[in-house]
């Protein structure tokens, strides 16, 4: 594949990046979501290795080169399942494979569930469903999210001297290889005055002000029609082992995939996971 075009798409109240590799025509589409705080060149090394498809990897709102939430909004999960709708719907999608990394594997799960005949496959790396919690602790996690909301009034975002300091940064806050972290930081950072800074909105630092139970988790997984392939990094995310085997237990049709490799494995070594990917989209076509 060539380097990725860039594409605008325009959903109420938001206008969304994406970069596209692929022939256009190509069948079949992959929707691609990236994780918390990361850009569509979260995909940057995994897409050019995939054949016979076309992806299309979206900056999330308030990610990358997206637009950010007016004034007065908050970046809630439930409100990323339905931009992804949205999106989904923009481009006029037709049973397009969801390609999901952390944060957007969690999407990706849920929007499979919400539109189970919509959905012509599932691709997770390192993410089945979103974070939960118990609902005993619904008080306490509206009030802690109200008090940083507070706190998030002022951008206080992080001025860096140069690029390579910003990808330093990534660098050791994520546990990635030098070359990611470098991919991550060219779209992740935006001029100003003094060097660069952040491009992602400060408001999506804010906690969730509301979680899902785990329950409810369960109905969406249930729901999914669409063949799933999870994969599972051996030194990834520490997901609770019990938790996630139930997760596991509810998706009707669910490979999993063990890989080498730390949370960003599918940036820091696409070689991993581009041969589950392509076997995914082959046998879905």
């Amino acid at each position: 594949m060539s380097e990725p075009s860039q594409q605008r798409i325009e959903i109420p109240g938001h206008t969304i990046a994406a970069q596209v590799w692929g022939d256009p025509t190509a069948r079949p589409t992959v929707l691609a979501l990236h994780g918390w705080l990361d850009s569509s060149a979260s995909f940057a090394r995994l897409a050019p290795l995939v054949r016979r498809a076309r992806i299309i990897a979206v900056d999330l709102p308030g990610h990358g080169a997206s637009s950010h939430k007016p004034a007065g909004s908050s970046y809630h999960f439930v409100d990323a399942v339905a931009d992804t709708v949205a999106i989904i719907d923009a481009l006029g999608l037709e049973r397009p494979l969801l390609l999901g990394h952390s944060m957007g594997a969690g999407i990706s799960s849920l929007v499979a569930g919400l539109l189970p005949s919509r959905i012509r496959g599932v691709f997770l790396i390192e993410g089945l469903g979103p974070l939960t919690d118990d609902p005993k602790n619904a008080a306490t996690r509206l009030a802690d999210s109200l008090k940083q909301q507070d706190k998030h009034r002022r951008d206080r975002r992080r001025v860096f001297a140069t690029l390579e300091d910003a990808a330093s940064r990534l660098e050791l806050a994520q546990q990635i290889s030098s070359e990611a972290a470098a991919i991550l930081a060219a779209r992740a950072t935006e001029a100003v005055a003094g060097g660069l800074r952040w491009r992602a909105d400060p408001r999506l630092r804010i906690a969730s002000r509301m979680r899902f139970t785990e329950a409810q988790v369960h109905a969406f997984l249930s729901a999914i029609k669409a063949p799933v392939r999870l994969i599972q990094a051996e030194r990834g995310f520490p997901f609770d082992p019990p938790t996630m085997e139930a997760r596991v237990a509810m998706v009707p049709d669910l490979t999993l995939v063990n890989v080498p490799g730390h949370h960003h494995v599918h940036l820091d070594s696409p070689g991993h996971v581009a041969p589950s990917l392509q076997e995914l989209i082959d046998t879905s076509s």
